[in-house]
């Protein structure tokens, strides 16, 4: 798959370059820049996307050659996000909103190439258990909850919060992966045809 082209991710994830690798074995990492500051007057599930498309894009005008992947992943509660919490107590108060109702993740993926792009987003649901205070700041103590978007990795012992999910466990963890390498597929048929400008 896109064989002979270089290929980027946009992040410095280190979930979404290890996930990144179930895929392709060699690319490289060169972060944007882009503003991530979330659009007004925009539905909430349709930020990550846009998101993710601004940091590609942001990357691919140095690198217009090169298949550049971004990807923006938030928490949705009520039509609220719930992005990476600005210190342990805003953490602390995320998990305790979450405890025993079932949010949203939401991934979007934006793949740029050659002035071409295609983007998608992905939504899997979570349900919580309800969490005791105490549940949540030994969460708090023991593990990272500033550099993710909810403050819990499903990855890591938030998993242990987690009654059932709905749709990609991948996903959750910021990157669809199975998703993404379809849509990279469909690019890649595009990319080999006639057609112009961006989808």
């Amino acid at each position: 798959m896109f064989d002979g082209t270089r290929v980027i991710l946009a992040s410095q994830s280190a979930r979404r370059r290890e996930l990144m690798s179930y895929i392709f074995p060699a690319f490289d990492i060169v972060p944007s820049g882009a503003d991530e500051t979330p659009p007004r007057d925009v539905p909430a599930e349709n930020i990550p996307e846009i998101l993710a498309a601004k940091k590609a894009l942001d990357v691919a005008k140095s690198f217009p050659d090169a298949l550049v992947i971004g990807c923006d992943t938030v928490v949705i509660l009520d039509g609220v996000i719930f992005g990476k919490p600005c210190d342990l107590d805003d953490a602390f108060n995320m998990l305790k909103t979450l405890s025993g109702r079932t949010h949203t993740v939401v991934s979007g993926v934006c793949l740029a190439c050659r002035g071409k792009t295609l983007s998608f987003s992905q939504n899997t649901d979570v349900t919580f258990y309800p969490l005791s205070d105490g549940e949540i700041r030994g969460y708090i103590a023991e593990s990272s909850p500033l550099d993710k978007a909810g403050s819990y990795g499903i990855q890591d012992r938030g998993g242990l919060f987690v009654e059932k999910i709905c749709g990609d466990h991948y996903n959750v963890i910021g990157f669809p992966i199975a998703r993404l390498k379809r849509e990279l597929e469909r690019f890649e048929k595009i990319l080999g045809g006639n057609q112009n400008g961006a989808l």
